[in-house]
C-alpha cells in the first residue's frame, strides 16, 4: 500500500472511534501494527492529535441549560478577560471574534440560577464594557467532529 493520505485516513478511523487498538487500525488500513504505531506518533508530535478525551453529555450528568456569552471588552484587557474566562470550568469554549462583540464563550450550567450567577461575576470586571447572553433552546448539534478529506485517486 501507498502511505499516501494514510495519515488523514488514520485521524478519520479515530474520529469514528478513538478508543481503537493499534492492530483494528492495520487492519483497517491494511498496514502493520507497527505502521500504525509509528503514524500515530508523528501526528502526536506534531500536535495534530493533541489527545484521546470522552466526549460527555452534559445534560445526562445535570449540566441541563447552555449559554453563549458575548462580551464587548476594552481592548487591552482582551487576553486578561478571556484568560478568566478560559478559568471558568463551565465554560467549554472561549473564542476571541470580530464583529460587535470581542469573546464569545459558551457555558454549561446546572440551572438558569448557576449561569445568572457566573455572568454577574464576569460583569462586575470594569473591563467588560457590555454583554449579551443567549440560552441554547436546543443543541441541532454539538462537539461534531468532521472527516479530513482524503484524496482517493491517490
Amino acid at each position: 500500500m501507498t502511505y499516501e493520505n494514510l495519515d488523514a485516513k488514520l485521524v478519520n478511523l479515530l474520529l469514528g472511534d478513538g478508543r481503537a487498538s493499534l492492530r483494528s487500525l492495520a487492519e483497517e488500513l491494511d498496514v502493520s501494527v507497527t505502521t500504525v504505531s509509528n503514524h500515530l506518533s508523528t501526528l502526536e508530535d506534531d500536535g495534530v492529535i493533541e489527545g484521546y478525551t470522552p466526549r460527555v453529555d452534559y445534560d445526562a450528568v445535570g449540566y441541563d441549560v447552555t449559554a453563549i456569552i458575548q462580551l464587548q471588552v476594552e481592548g487591552n484587557a482582551l487576553p486578561d478577560v478571556t484568560e478568566t474566562l478560559r478559568d471558568h470550568r463551565q465554560m467549554t469554549s472561549v473564542y476571541e471574534v470580530t464583529g460587535d462583540y470581542d469573546v464569545i464563550a459558551i457555558g454549561k450550567f446546572e440551572d438558569t440560577d448557576g449561569m445568572n450567577d457566573q455572568i454577574k461575576q464576569l460583569l462586575t470586571d470594569p473591563d467588560i464594557k457590555a454583554s449579551n447572553t443567549s440560552v441554547v433552546l436546543n443543541a441541532v448539534s454539538e462537539n461534531e467532529q468532521f472527516d479530513l478529506e482524503v484524496d482517493e485517486n491517490e
